[in-house]
C-alpha cells in the first residue's frame, strides 16, 4: 500500500542517515519491486548524505504485481559485479505476503557471501522470511507493525555494522555429508597458510592445512543430521589474525516423503498421507493425480507444514495414479507414488489397499 510504502522510506531514510557513503566506506543502491524491478539508483551514485536523502524522498511507488524474484537476480547482478572482498548486505523491506519462490534465489546470494536482512509486516510469510534471512536470525529478522517500526533502527543499524566489521566464516552449501565454508581472504600464497579444525560432539577432530590464497573449503564424509563446529584460525607472517568459528547441522539423509498411505476411500475421494513431516528442510509438496492408464491430471499445492490432503471430486470405481513431490531447501526433488482405486458408487467407505515397489528414488505403490 502507499501507507506501507512511505514507512518503509522513511524507515531507511532514518537507518541510513549517520553512514559515511562513498568507496571505503558505505555504498547504497535502491531497488524497487514491481512487474518490472527498478533500479532507482547504483551503488556509486551518492557519495554525500544530503544527495542520498533526497533521492530517497523523491522515490515514487512503482504500481503492478510484485515480482520478487526478478528483482532479486537485479540486485544478485549489482551485488555480485562489484569487488569481491568487501561485506555485502542486502536489506530486504516488504509486505512479506505475495513473495514468490524466493528461496532458491536467496540461497545463491548467500552463496555468494551476501549478507540477507529482511524487515517485513506482521502479516507476512514467517517460514519464507526466516528461510530467506542469513543467520543470526534474532538480528537479522523483524516483523513488525508498521506503527512503531522506528523501535528497531538502532538494533538493525548494528547488525549491518557487525556485518561490515566481520569477518566470517560462513556455510554456502550444504547437504547430508558435505558443507562448504568460505570466509574473505584474509592472507596471499606468500603471507601464510590456514589450519583448519571441525568436530561433532564426541568425535575426533579433523584437521586441515590450506593455503593462503584459498577462501573455500569442502567438508566430506560427514554425517546425516549431525551438528559440527569447524575453526579457521589464520597463520600470518606478518600479523596476528584471530580465529573464525561457525556451527551447522547437515541435512537429513533422505529428503521428502519416505513413507504413504491412503484412508478415507469413498467412491469421489481419497486421504492421502506421507511422512515423515520435515519442515526445516522441505519448501513445499505438490500432489499431482489422474486416472489411470489416461486423463486429466490435476495438482494441488501443499506447504511444508502439512502432511496429508483429502483429494475429491473423483470418479467412483476408478484407479488413480498419485505421486507427492517434495521440493527440498537444497534444490532437489524426492517423489512418492500411490496407486489407488475409489471405491464403486454405492459401496461404502472402506479400507484402502495398496502395495509397494521401489523405483530408484522414486517409490510407486502398486496392486
Amino acid at each position: 500500500t502507499n501507507y506501507e510504502f512511505s514507512v518503509f522510506l522513511r524507515f531507511a531514510s532514518d537507518l541510513l542517515r549517520p553512514f559515511s557513503l562513498g568507496r571505503g566506506d558505505v555504498r547504497v543502491a535502491l531497488l524497487q519491486v514491481g512487474t518490472t524491478p527498478h533500479t532507482e539508483f547504483s551503488l556509486d551514485v551518492h557519495t554525500k548524505q544530503e544527495s542520498l536523502q533526497e533521492a530517497l524522498w523523491g522515490v515514487r511507488q512503482l504500481q503492478g504485481d510484485t515480482n520478487t524474484p526478478a528483482a532479486l537476480q537485479e540486485a544478485k547482478r549489482l551485488l555480485t559485479n562489484t569487488e569481491q572482498d568487501v561485506p555485502k548486505v542486502l536489506l530486504w523491506l516488504t509486505d512479506g505476503v505475495e513473495s514468490g519462490d524466493v528461496d532458491e534465489l536467496m540461497s545463491e546470494l548467500k552463496a555468494h557471501g551476501i549478507s540477507v536482512l529482511i524487515v517485513y509486516t506482521i502479516h507476512g510469510n514467517h517460514q519464507v522470511m526466516q528461510r530467506a534471512v542469513s543467520p543470526p536470525v534474532e538480528s537479522h529478522l523483524y516483523s513488525m507493525d508498521l506503527s512503531s517500526i522506528e523501535i528497531i533502527t538502532d538494533d538493525l543499524r548494528e547488525a549491518i555494522i557487525q556485518i561490515m566489521r566481520a569477518e566470517r566464516l560462513s556455510v554456502t552449501h550444504l547437504t547430508s555429508h558435505s558443507a562448504v565454508l568460505q570466509w574473505r581472504p584474509a592472507l596471499n600464497a606468500d603471507s601464510g597458510n590456514y589450519n583448519l579444525w571441525y568436530s561433532s560432539v564426541g568425535k575426533p577432530v579433523i584437521k586441515d592445512v590450506l593455503s593462503g590464497d584459498s577462501s573455500k573449503a569442502e567438508l566430506t564424509s560427514l554425517q546425516p543430521e549431525t551438528t559440527y563446529t569447524a575453526f579457521l584460525q589464520p597463520q600470518s607472517s606478518q600479523r596476528p589474525l584471530s580465529p573464525l568459528s561457525v556451527t551447522f547441522t547437515t541435512l537429513p539423509n533422505v529428503l521428502g516423503p519416505a513413507e504413504i498411505s491412503l484412508s478415507d476411500c469413498g467412491p469421489q475421494q481419497v486421504r492421502i498421507s506421507w511422512g515423515p513431516l520435515q519442515p526445516l528442510w522441505v519448501q513445499r509438496y505438490t500432489v499431482e493425480f489422474g486416472p489411470i492408464p489416461f486423463g486429466e491430471v490435476r495438482t494441488v499445492a501443499i506447504d511444508n507444514q502439512r502432511s496429508s490432503t483429502l483429494l475429491t471430486g473423483l470418479q467412483p470405481g476408478t484407479q488413480y495414479l498419485v505421486t507427492v513431490n517434495a521440493l527440498n531447501v537444497d534444490g532437489t526433488e524426492r517423489a512418492l507414488s500411490v496407486r489407488a482405486c475409489t471405491q464403486e458408487a454405492k459401496s461404502e467407505m472402506t479400507t484402502c489397499r495398496i502395495f509397494r515397489q521401489a523405483l530408484g528414488n522414486v517409490y510407486r505403490l502398486l496392486p
